[in-house]
């Protein structure tokens, strides 16, 4: 079972968190090999997956944001998107477009191509958004302060939490085939409550003396540490002379997990979009259209009777009528 957790470090402004998805994890990778027509994502693509899942796994309950939080890696290297989801509950999905061939040492780098187009944007969407108000979105390019290439997502993110909260962060992630790991350090903002979209205090950055140890703390856990040993022996190995208090968990249902979102009515409500003109070409050319979740490779299937009903008004539609599933 994946597991979260919460802790600060008493008398310092300082807290923390650590995640280890498992079975929710290999659920994923498991869905998308499974897939005939795509297989297994590459050895490199499951690894940065894995960390962005996680990352946003951790991210999503650091912030506590009522809605969901969407990580995406764009390029125009032969992996052109990333996407991992957390929603508030923390159901998360994640999925991977790769368009060529990857070595199985390739670098983040190497495999979204660091161009002009290269990026990480982070979005947090409300549940409840007022109609015409856009979630908001972060973005940063995949690069430091001085035009250096950042290799690590780990690396990435930092800088983004910096530039968008104003507070230090310290990650680091790790994943393989198994788990998909990851532990966050951040310096608590001074005044008021930070999150993604709301900036944090200024004057603090890099002044904590306390966060500064601890960081190097943090930064001492190897990846495969992080993947192997449990969350217990982690914290204790790390941080067994500082002060640091465990949280319980806000709720016991609040546990990472995968989950997809998709259903028939949303891809019901897609083949509307495109028309009916374009439906029909689609039905004359292959006799029924089918549709699969990128997230979690759930097969829908619309004939021509039920592609039909998808344009007629459900008014016009007759009481006994339903779409098969």
């Amino acid at each position: 079972m994946s597991e979260l957790h919460r802790f600060l470090f008493e008398g310092m402004p300082v807290r923390g968190l650590l995640v280890r998805l498992t079975g929710d994890w290999a659920e994923i990778l498991q869905r998308r090999a499974a897939n005939t027509d795509t297989g297994p994502y590459p050895r490199p693509v499951r690894a940065l997956l894995g960390e962005m899942t996680a990352a946003a796994t951790l991210m999503q309950a650091n912030i506590a944001f009522d809605g969901t939080l969407v990580m995406q890696l764009h390029g125009d290297g032969p992996v052109r998107l990333l996407v991992a989801e957390v929603e508030s509950d923390l159901r998360l999905r994640a999925t991977a477009s790769v368009s060529g061939t990857i070595d199985d040492g390739a670098s983040l780098s190497e495999m979204v191509n660091l161009g002009n187009r290269a990026r990480c944007a982070i979005t947090l969407d409300p549940r409840h958004r007022a109609p015409g108000r856009q979630p908001y979105q972060g973005i940063v390019p995949l690069y430091g302060d001085r035009g250096e290439k950042l290799e690590r997502l780990s690396d990435v993110l930092e800088h983004y939490m910096l530039q968008s909260e104003q507070l230090d962060t310290r990650l680091v992630l790790a994943a393989d085939d198994r788990i998909a790991a990851g532990l966050l350090i951040q310096r608590m903002p001074a005044k008021g409550e930070g999150n993604l979209s709301r900036g944090g205090d200024e004057d603090g950055i890099g002044l904590s003396e306390d966060f500064r140890r601890i960081a190097l703390l943090a930064a001492s856990l190897r990846p495969d540490e992080l993947l192997s040993l449990d969350a217990e022996t982690i914290l204790r190995r790390l941080f067994w002379e500082e002060p640091l208090a465990r949280l319980a968990p806000t709720q016991v249902a609040h546990v990472p997990r995968f989950a997809c979102s998709c259903s028939r009515e949303k891809v019901g409500a897609m083949l509307t979009g495109l028309g009916s003109a374009e439906a029909d070409s689609i039905l004359a050319e292959q006799g029924a259209i089918q549709v699969a979740c990128e997230f979690c490779g759930q097969q829908y299937r619309f004939d021509a009777i039920d592609t039909a009903r998808l344009f007629v008004p459900a008014s016009a539609q007759s009481p006994g009528s339903s779409q098969p599933q």
